[in-house]
């Protein structure tokens, strides 16, 4: 599609009412072009922040990005052969780290896809980004569907990131200029995406509450991070945006601690919360040879909190084959 035809058709889909109403595309360029005021065929290159802005997000965001860091690094080991570009933006919108090799710095730099610039959607209108980060899920934006007709030579794929207080980060961004990048192909950077985007989720939420015991447990949402941070005393006292989700808790801020047998719901039988924590102390026990005190040292509790832990979970003497040491 020509420059001038693709400028055309976004203004006459953001202009109907029913195309944004069946679309979510459609919702979207009609949001860049009415609430932002964005013009499809603006050619300036995308804003960057200045140097002392972004050094101040990056500061902010400090413990997300050396968990973050490694994360990247192996999804980009993954897909950086292939002429992708990995991105982590703050919740602005605006890029704090990328993986690009060397060769190819330069072509992504002249598309705007560098450390500080800002890919709002109102900004640069409907991209994986910006749109990722309004609409709070995962999506992937294949060329010609980008708002702005300068950058339909691109493929971005988003999913979008959450503290450890269920609050959005910000956004992991693979991104690719190549002229034969196929949807499908799109779908399998997609899948990766979304993975590396739960794993830094997990570790973040596992650095914030590093001195309480975490629970984990599968979701309706594979590709969601399921966790409660419980303390000493059998408190939860944090939980991932699934986790919240899935025991009705607010999706952001700080939790009320609460009996974690009150949530969990203990009296209606095991729940893959239980199902973990049981299989976290047989493991524990496991590696340190049935000694109750190395597991609880393992475990960050002490000797008599595991021997009632073991208890309320119900584990035999075979099940436990532990010393007194």
């Amino acid at each position: 599609m020509t420059h001038s035809a693709h400028v055309e058709h976004v203004l006459r889909v953001a202009l109907s009412p029913s195309a944004a109403a069946r679309s979510r595309l459609a919702a979207s360029w009609r949001r860049s072009a009415e609430k932002h005021g964005l013009d499809p065929g603006e050619r300036r290159a995308p804003d960057r922040v200045d140097g002392s802005d972004l050094r101040e997000r990056r500061g902010a965001m400090e413990k997300l990005l050396t968990v973050a860091g490694p994360r990247l690094d192996r999804l980009f080991s993954l897909v950086g052969q292939s002429g992708c570009a990995v991105l982590l933006t703050d919740s602005a919108g605006v890029v704090l780290d990328r993986r690009v090799r060397e060769a190819e710095a330069s072509v992504f730099d002249s598309w705007g896809l560098a450390q500080g610039a800002d890919w709002s959607e109102a900004q640069e209108g409907t991209n994986g980004i910006g749109t990722c980060l309004i609409e709070n899920r995962k999506i992937i934006i294949h060329r010609d569907e980008h708002f702005y007709a300068r950058n339909t030579a691109m493929s971005c794929i988003d999913a979008p990131i959450y503290g450890a207080s269920g609050q959005i980060l910000g956004a992991l961004d693979v991104s690719s200029a190549r002229v034969d990048q196929t949807e499908g192909f799109n779908r399998l950077i997609a899948a990766q995406v979304a993975q590396t985007a739960r794993a830094i989720e997990e570790a973040n939420f596992r650095a914030a509450y590093c001195m309480a015991r975490i629970l984990v447990a599968d979701g309706e949402d594979a590709e969601a991070a399921t966790l409660l941070a419980v303390d000493g005393d059998d408190l939860v006292i944090g939980a991932t945006r699934e986790a919240r989700r899935i025991f009705g808790l607010a999706a952001e801020g700080a939790l009320a601690p609460r009996p974690a047998a009150d949530l969990l719901g203990r009296d209606d039988g095991p729940t893959g919360f239980e199902k973990a924590e049981r299989a976290a102390v047989i493991r524990a026990l496991a590696r340190s040879d049935g000694n109750v005190s190395e597991a609880a040292r393992q475990l960050g509790i002490g000797r008599a909190t595991l021997y009632r832990r073991m208890k309320r979970l119900g584990l035999s003497e075979k099940d436990r084959q532990v010393s007194q040491g």
